[in-house]
């Protein structure tokens, strides 16, 4: 594993590298994806982010919080020893606080960008598809880091990765493990193609953001089986993330239903392939480029 890395002196988080990377690529992929696009407002397509991207860090640190509350309890109950140097009460907010879950980082994430366009009263759903592919491609990069990290690995295998190991006598050697964070990179990067290839479709609005939850959800709980890190909470036999993907895969099922089957069907309206708005639309600030069908309730 190679978790830093050394620029003239300065240590640098291999997996924080890696995310910033990974936020510069699909920056660049939104880029690319509104170059050709004219219903869209620029103005909420740089809020929308920067709002996703604070409730994500408070998400994802607020998730891993929830992890390691026994952790918290135990502080509480040795708050001399806590605060007895900054060296101990440094270890313990960063052994409470210091890491990151995916899943709270995409909820606090799309919670944050929902009240948002809430707020401002601009389609969410609009907005979701523009960025839902960009989603994947960050997290691909972000497993990368898992990576150099040496967290999130899989179970020991006959293939794979090697990673240290100190065992209850303090021997040290290698285990090999699948290369779980790998092989979710690649399905995240598998995912964005299927979002990018359905951008080009005739799909109602919010359709991306559905599928996203729909597809990784299954995902995730799939390869969580095959996980061997024990930092990640067990309930009846299942981890925390696999909670967490049954709830996102029926909100993803229900967004979907809602688009098409439980709505009258041109409540969500039928978002614009890409290029010009066509002929018979009105751009809208709030609501991006309004069929004729819909226009009678953005007049009002």
């Amino acid at each position: 594993m190679y978790p830093y890395l050394n620029v003239f002196g300065r240590a640098i988080p291999m997996y924080g590298l890696c995310a910033f990377v990974g936020l510069l690529f699909a920056a660049g992929l939104v880029i690319l994806t509104l170059r050709r696009r004219k219903d869209y407002s620029k103005l909420h397509i740089v809020n929308i982010p920067v709002f996703a991207a604070v409730g994500a860090f408070v998400g994802a640190h607020f998730f891993y919080f929830l992890t390691r509350f026994d952790v918290f309890l135990h502080s509480l109950q040795n708050l001399g020893t806590v605060f007895s140097s900054w060296e101990n009460f440094h270890d313990a907010f960063t052994e409470i606080f210091g890491g990151m879950v995916f899943y709270g980082g995409l909820i606090g994430g799309i919670l944050a960008a929902f009240i948002y366009c809430k707020v401002s009263k601009v389609d969410f759903s609009l907005y979701a598809d523009i960025l839902a592919p960009a989603i994947p491609l960050f997290h691909a990069f972000g497993r990368v880091g898992c990576i150099f990290a040496g967290c999130c690995y899989g179970m020991e295998a006959s293939w794979g990765l090697n990673y240290p190991y100190v065992d209850s006598h303090d021997i040290a050697y290698t285990v090999t493990r699948l290369p779980l964070p790998l092989i979710e990179a690649g399905c995240n990067l598998l995912l964005m193609a299927v979002l990018l290839i359905l951008r080009h479709k005739h799909l109602k609005k919010g359709s991306l953001l559905a599928i996203y939850f729909m597809v990784y959800a299954v995902v995730r709980f799939t390869d969580e089986f095959f996980r061997g890190d024990e930092v990640r909470g067990i309930l009846f036999g299942l981890s925390t993330s696999q909670w967490i993907s049954i709830p996102v895969l029926a909100a993803g099922i229900y967004m979907l239903l809602n688009r098409y089957k439980l709505k009258n069907k041109d409540s969500f309206g039928y978002r614009v392939p890409l290029g010009e708005v066509p002929e018979g639309y009105i751009y809208n600030q709030y609501a991006g480029a309004v069929s004729p069908w819909e226009q009678v309730k953005w007049k009002k």
